[in-house]
């Protein structure tokens, strides 16, 4: 990233994000069949969360591709079992619904295998279900796989590097169907970006921008979980769907990687047995919908446990565990998070490498790649978010045992990194 598209992209980020109440109209998905610039891709793409598809040139050098698929295109099923033979993994039941999703249970990779074998031998049927492998951490079991490579509009991601620092989790998952399942309608975790690239096979998506998903509700404020059920027709049920738009449907072909921005809400079929690799990822470009995204999800604990507040001298703490049990993460993990990625970036500004045989890690490798501009655009944004928290009521109420840190120290620090580069 060079100084102009830096201060261009900072001016764009500052903007109001208009997040909510998109038209579908106003929308299509651009397909990009060879490389651009960077830039190009975060000033069209990430800043403006518009999604995209990237053709199969990207991801044609990738091992899976040449490993995992055979010359029919189908999946190398004997080449996977030889791979992953008794890897634990999770399998979901395409034909049970449980609350908004569906459920899963873990199995032993080959007997998967063993059941999707007989799946297609039954003519893509079975007593047992639908089953489908999803969300599986392979690249996290099995790193010296060198399964592929992360494009590089997608390597801005402080989701997988947070979580990569603190050896907790990722958000780098494989998934493995038959033809016939599905991932029901949702939103990716954290309002994230997400990339999915086809391995092999066919998936369908139905894509809504953000805001439509309001219109998506039953009379209780459930969202739907099948976008394509008939009973979205009963008004009595669903008294908003006909003020709906028609998704954007979207057929992906194999070795394609389609883009997700932040808040898109999606229903995802496989046309064929399919396998993709899928990643959830945040940015400077996104973080403030996050960020707003947190702020809903206390709010409406705070909402559902407002009669105990009197009672309760901790009721703001329980609110803060009710809301990292139900997505994931806290006010103060929040602030530990935006706190590393910093972190992260002055020291890479400190002793900024000359070149990329002088990075020592794959996080450095990224860093030097994207530049010390798109360091410090990355500082500006953690900057402006933890201003906009430490005005924020419930963050100041936090107990301040659940920061390792003082922020305004922090603050302190990225203002003078940010003026050695800006």
């Amino acid at each position: 990233m060079d100084r102009e598209t830096f201060h261009n992209c900072c001016s764009l980020a500052k903007m109001p994000r208009q997040i909510h109440q998109q038209h579908c109209s106003s929308h299509f998905i651009e397909y990009i069949e060879r490389e651009i610039p960077y830039s190009k891709f975060f000033k069209n793409y990430l800043i403006s969360n518009q999604p995209c598809m990237f053709s199969k040139k990207f991801t044609e050098a990738w091992n899976c591709r040449k490993n995992w698929v055979l010359a029919d295109g189908k999946p190398n099923l004997q080449r996977l079992l030889h791979e992953f033979d008794e890897t634990p993994v999770p399998v979901a039941n395409c034909n049970a619904k449980e609350y908004n999703s569906n459920p899963k249970q873990i199995m032993p990779f080959k007997e998967f295998i063993q059941y999707w074998r007989e799946y297609i031998q039954n003519g893509h049927s079975s007593p047992k279900g639908c089953l489908y492998l999803k969300d599986w951490h392979m690249h996290r079991n099995f790193p010296e796989h060198n399964t592929y490579k992360t494009p590089i509009y997608f390597s801005s991601d402080w989701l997988n590097e947070y979580w990569d620092t603190i050896e907790v989790d990722d958000y780098r998952f494989v998934y493995m169907g038959p033809k016939g399942s599905w991932t029901p309608f949702h939103a990716d975790v954290f309002r994230s970006y997400s990339w999915s690239a086809n391995i092999c096979g066919r998936k369908k998506w139905l894509l809504y921008p953000p805001g439509q998903e309001e219109f998506l509700r039953d009379c209780h404020g459930n969202l739907a979980y099948d976008v394509t059920a008939p009973v979205l027709q009963d008004k009595g049920l669903y008294p908003q769907f006909e003020e709906a738009c028609q998704p954007l449907e979207i057929i992906q072909e194999a070795g394609e990687i389609i883009f997700v921005p932040s808040g898109w809400h999606h229903q995802v079929y496989n046309l064929e047995d399919t396998i993709s690799i899928n990643h959830n990822w945040l940015n400077g470009c996104n973080l403030d919908v996050m960020w707003q995204f947190l702020q809903e999800e206390l709010s409406s604990v705070q909402r559902e446990i407002e009669e105990w507040r009197d009672t309760m001298d901790t009721w703001h703490q329980h609110c803060q565990v009710i809301m990292k049990s139900c997505t994931g993460i806290d006010y103060g993990e929040f602030a530990s998070f935006l706190r590393t990625i910093a972190n992260n970036r002055m020291s890479f500004l400190n002793s900024c490498p000359r070149n990329a045989d002088n990075c020592k890690d794959l996080l450095v490798e990224s860093l030097f790649a994207l530049g010390p501009q798109h360091a410090a655009f990355d500082l500006q944004r953690v900057l402006h978010i933890f201003e906009n928290m430490l005005s924020n009521e419930d963050f100041k109420r936090l107990d301040p045992s659940a920061l390792s840190f003082k922020p305004e120290e922090l603050l302190q620090e990225i203002r003078e990194a940010i003026r050695t580069i800006v």
